[in-house]
């Protein structure tokens, strides 16, 4: 049996709290290990824009556009305009951690130059992921709160929609992975770091990939949740 969010407790919030518990180490790890090499400046003096240009240059890619963006671990590459945007902490500072997320997000450039398989089914999934995400519990509450054979139909669809998004999340994994590897080898090939900077730079992006493991752990759980407050109904 279990209590409709409103009507009382619902034990399947510990599989909620679990994943948001998850996310908040993973994002504190990640902030506190940026903030501690955000303050290590690089041997060269080289700024987060300058080793992007670089880095992009290197791998013969002279249409995507360096650009600030305001906010604090904002940067992101858009494969869409092909525009490399670092954030306040990145953009013009020459720290070991600006130069890691810089080399990262020029790591999603060259996936997408080379036509990375995992970057392609990712972009396929935004726009399906997104509207899952939005449309799926208004659909399972309507098949739980509303007692008629048409409800299973509204259970299965919006468990399919919810799944679309933790599918979505599930592949960011490995496309996210390859351009911390890729960002890693760079750095230290080009010999824009020393070796003891990469391997600081490496524990950044460690940090960093942790906040999706931890986002798909979060997910799949939801995902779970909505699988245990159905089953009943759907076996019905």
């Amino acid at each position: 049996m279990f209590y409709p969010i409103g009507f009382g407790l619902d034990p399947t919030y510990i599989l909620v709290i679990i994943g948001v518990i998850i996310c908040m180490v993973a994002s504190a790890k990640m902030n506190s290990t940026f903030n501690k090499y955000s303050r290590v400046r690089n041997h060269s003096g080289m700024t987060g824009r300058e080793a992007a240009e670089q880095i992009l240059h290197r791998a013969g890619i002279y249409d995507v556009r360096v650009e600030h963006v305001s906010g604090n671990l904002t940067d992101h590459y858009d494969p869409r305009t092909k525009v490399l945007r670092l954030s306040d902490a990145t953009y013009g500072q020459a720290s070991v951690a600006a130069l890691g997320v810089a080399a990262h997000e020029c790591g999603h450039a060259i996936q997408h130059q080379v036509g990375y398989v995992p970057l392609k089914i990712r972009g396929a999934l935004v726009p399906v992921a997104n509207f899952g995400s939005s449309i799926a519990w208004p659909l399972i509450l309507i098949g739980l709160f509303f007692s008629s054979q048409s409800s299973i139909l509204f259970l299965n669809l919006g468990i399919l929609a919810f799944s679309l998004a933790v599918l979505f999340q599930i592949v960011t994994l490995p496309v996210e992975f390859n351009a911390s590897g890729r960002a890693i080898r760079i750095l230290g090939e080009s010999g824009m770091l020393y070796p003891q900077e990469v391997q600081d730079t490496k524990r950044v992006l460690t940090a960093a990939a942790l906040t999706y493991v931890a986002g798909a752990l979060s997910a799949v759980l939801s995902l779970l949740r909505i699988l245990i407050l159905t089953s009943g109904r759907r076996r019905d």
